[in-house]
């Protein structure tokens, strides 16, 4: 088995996280001196936003320098010494990768040897912009328009020149052979477009940002993650490729994962935004186990830097849904992404009007600095959130969502079953979503106002949402409290 398929994701974006310097940003040393935290947790792998030298008119997402760090972020040596840390704890380090744009102000852009690097045209079609309005602006100085599925200031890169692919193998290769464990890699369903730059046809009354037809999703865009596959394959170990899909139709993520050629995990935002109610969630994941091959490794995030934060968006702060929605991250078939803060229950912030600096869409809320403390350490480029729901006295309480969380964490670590075992269904009342992991374990949460039942359960309760039941054994019938869950083994 790979690291990735046993163990835990944790997400953190880098400028909230934690700040060794205190000019008021998260960098690269503050999330070195958290490691000894995220080693007791119990995470493999951290995923970090962009790094990256940018003009932050999308907080990084929008690179100037794919070769370098931000000054706000620390230097070279700084992630040098990251990697060699967390590897020290076995914790391995993935990068953000976001090939389908650069920014407005990175050299290539205005280089005209590599005007071809991108896409332009003499006549716009009808494509949109993810944040709003055309997916093109007229450049005076060419003379032409350029395409930019999101921000003016992020044009869109041309990967039909293999003069950009040849580049993009340069420049994972420098990250791999600095220890770089993987990239997720940032829309990775919208990195090649229709090279006859075609319409885009109305299939729906809905929203027209959504017609994405010839601009994203692309069968072509497979050739480049096999591409990438093979480049990532002849590192020891292997390197890590996972895909911010988002495509709707389970059966067509599946392709991304090709016939174990392709992604290593395909994000799935059908589960990540569904409802949180039982029937929505396991008729998701029923499909993906259809959709998905004997090769294929799902993965499961409930939060992420895009998203409201599951705790509002699923639990709405109840603590017993909070609890629920881990239970259920941490113990499908799969790979979970823990989110900074999901572990403590973390929940959106609102920002006010006047305070708000994304561009998008409000995204603040889910990027507010982590709360280490009940006390704010210093101004940091946003307002804190509820600070009540914080990490030093959270560890200190054995009955907290962090030590729950914790304690989900080194039990999934300990069995097997939850590893790696199978998924399968089991009946279960209204409102209760019920599944076998191998042969070994039984998952059932139960997400309705009502107390159920679960009839053919026999074992001993390993863990339950509200940490009352440990050691208890079951037999026959196991009994579950509204919003509670268990594990039986």
């Amino acid at each position: 088995m790979s690291w990735w398929r046993e163990g835990v994701l944790y997400q953190v974006y880098v400028r909230s996280f934690a700040d060794a310097n205190g000019d008021g940003h998260g960098d690269l040393e503050g999330v070195r001196s958290k490691l000894d935290y995220l080693e007791w947790l119990g995470v493999d792998g951290v995923w970090l936003t962009p790094i990256h030298p940018s003009p932050n008119h999308d907080w990084g997402y929008d690179v100037a320098n794919f070769y370098g760090v931000h000054a706000d972020y620390g230097t070279l040596d700084d992630l040098d010494a990251l990697v060699a840390d967390a590897k020290r704890r076995g914790i391995a380090i993935v990068l953000d990768l976001v090939p389908n744009h650069t920014s407005s102000e990175h050299e290539w852009f205005r280089d005209p040897a590599k005007r071809d690097w991108y896409v332009w045209t003499d006549e716009p079609n009808n494509w949109r912009s993810t944040f709003g309005g055309s997916a093109w602006t007229f450049d005076p100085d060419v003379g032409r328009y350029y395409l930019h599925n999101f921000l003016p200031e992020q044009p869109d890169l041309n990967w039909w020149n293999e003069e950009v692919r040849a580049e993009f193998d340069r420049i994972l290769r420098f990250w791999f052979d600095r220890g770089i464990a993987g990239f997720r890699i940032d829309v990775a369903h919208g990195i090649v477009k229709d090279r006859e730059l075609r319409n885009n046809p109305r299939l729906s009354r809905g929203d027209v940002r959504t017609e994405r037809t010839y601009n994203m999703n692309r069968p072509e865009v497979h050739d480049l993650f096999r591409r990438w596959r093979r480049l990532g394959d002849a590192y020891e170990p292997p390197r890590l490729w996972i895909g911010e899909t988002w495509v709707s139709d389970v059966a067509e993520l599946a392709r991304y994962y090709g016939a174990n050629d392709e992604l290593h995990l395909a994000m799935n935002f059908p589960f990540t935004l569904g409802p949180f109610r039982a029937p929505a969630l396991r008729g998701i994941v029923e499909a993906a186990e259809r959709a998905y091959t004997a090769d294929a490794w799902p993965v499961w995030c409930g939060s992420n830097h895009d998203i409201v934060r599951f705790p509002t968006r699923w639990s709405r702060g109840d603590e017993a849904k909070i609890r629920c929605a881990l239970l259920v991250l941490l113990t499908l078939r799969g790979t979970p992404i823990l989110y900074y803060g999901d572990e403590l229950g973390l929940e959106q912030v609102p920002i006010p009007k006047d305070e708000q600096l994304d561009r998008a869409h409000s995204r603040d809320g889910a990027r507010t600095p982590m709360p280490w403390g009940p006390r704010s350490d210093g101004e940091w480029w946003i307002r804190h959130g509820d600070l009540t729901r914080n990490v030093e006295q959270m560890r200190d309480d054995p009955r907290s969502t962090l030590s729950f969380t914790r304690e989900l964490l080194a039990l999934r670590s300990a069995a097997p079953a939850l590893q790696s075992g199978s998924y399968a269904t089991v009946a279960a009342g209204p409102g209760v979503w019920a599944w076998r992991r191998g042969d070994s374990a039984l998952v059932a949460v139960n997400l309705s106002d009502r107390r159920r039942i679960v009839r053919g359960v026999e074992g001993t309760i390993r863990l339950d949402t509200r940490q009352e039941r440990n050691g208890e054994a079951v037999s026959g019938r196991l009994e579950l409290e509204p919003w509670a869950g268990a594990i039986v083994a």
